[in-house]
């Protein structure tokens, strides 16, 4: 196969995408059984699965979709195929190859899980950018017809990609890989639909979230419950297209736990997802109206700095206002995302 050889992060344990580890368009709930248990501390090398390619409109034969497009039988990845022909999903469920739950020993409700990507490098050497579902920014304009779109990416190496365009210049443009899907299971037996994102985590899609990055969550369940999928080459902010280029990634991630009694110190009233890089606080807000989102986002954003720095709330707003991006995480996923980019620097 001709993805690029890289090798990840050290992990004393690896966790592939396949029939018996995986649910198919749906997130993990309590009553699930974890396929892995770990310590606190512990990383874990995930051999994830892009669905692209898998999809009844892509004719659920990935070895016949990418071979219309040149890529021969041995540059599909065998996972892939398998979970095609073994697994089941049904037409309610999303589309996403979700590896889990992964327990954490010792989770408790309250404490707040961090997910450190420690890397992240492409298994194949394409990924796939696709409208489909009167989806995407322009929900009945495009795609034209109504009819599925996919355009192929092809990876120019290990750090830059390139589209099959039908007309004009094709882009060439930089890959940063991530995992689209972080999260920690739900209360109850319900499990969730993988395309919302929630308090859980979930489908975030925020491009932030590339090695290096932590993503911390409220751990909603004993054990946590830990799971990825959707894997990333790249991603705009935004994601206006439905999806960005995805593309099968081999992440390494850690595992480590705040106590609930330290939570509230270090992060606030944290009722969702905080993204951390080592430039920048990034709160997230979510809704399904997008001004909502932003707002959720803003006070986020606020609880943040008064738990990282001691800021009063009217100060907090001031500084936010002057100095703080708000982007756009996506806006296909029912529920839209917004994050800030406090910057790290600025109260060094």
């Amino acid at each position: 196969m001709n993805a690029p050889d890289i090798e990840p992060a050290p992990a004393a344990v690896e966790l592939s995408a396949e029939p018996g580890t995986i649910l198919w368009g749906r997130l993990p709930c309590e009553s699930d059984s974890p396929v892995l248990t770990v310590r606190p501390g512990d990383a874990v090398t995930i051999h994830t699965v892009s669905h692209e390619g898998l999809l009844p409109g892509q004719g659920s034969d990935p070895i016949a979709f990418f071979g219309s497009y040149g890529f021969e039988p041995d540059e599909v990845l065998p996972e892939a195929v398998r979970i095609v022909r073994e697994s089941t999903r049904s037409s309610d469920d999303g589309p996403h190859v979700v590896v889990g739950p992964i327990a954490i020993r010792g989770a408790e409700v309250g404490d707040v899980l961090t997910m450190t990507l420690l890397s992240a490098h492409p298994r194949v050497p394409y990924g796939v950018v696709s409208n489909r579902h009167g989806k995407g920014a322009l929900a009945g304009e495009l795609p034209l017809g109504g009819a599925e779109r996919s355009v192929l990416a092809d990876l120019l190496g290990p750090d830059r990609a390139t589209l099959r365009v039908e007309a004009g210049r094709a882009p060439v443009f930089p890959i940063d890989p991530f995992l689209g899907i972080m999260g920690v299971a739900v209360a109850g037996s319900v499990r969730p639909h993988s395309v919302p994102p929630g308090p859980h985590g979930g489908n975030l899609d925020i491009r932030l979230l590339t090695a290096g990055s932590r993503l911390h969550l409220p751990v909603l369940v004993p054990g946590a419950l830990a799971y990825v999928g959707d894997p990333h080459f790249a991603q705009g902010d935004g994601e206006v297209a439905l999806t960005a280029v995805e593309g099968s990634l081999t992440a390494t991630v850690r595992f480590d736990l705040v106590p609930a009694a330290e939570t509230a110190r270090r992060f606030g009233a944290l009722g969702g997802p905080l993204v951390e890089t080592d430039d920048y606080w990034a709160p997230v807000g979510l809704d399904e109206d997008l001004d909502l989102a932003v707002r959720h986002c803003v006070r986020a954003a606020i609880d943040l700095l008064a738990a990282q720095y001691g800021l009063d709330e009217a100060s907090a707003y001031a500084y936010l206002s002057a100095a703080t991006d708000f982007d756009i995480s996506q806006v296909v996923d029912g529920v839209k995302g917004a994050h800030a980019r406090i910057r790290k620097a600025d109260f060094a």
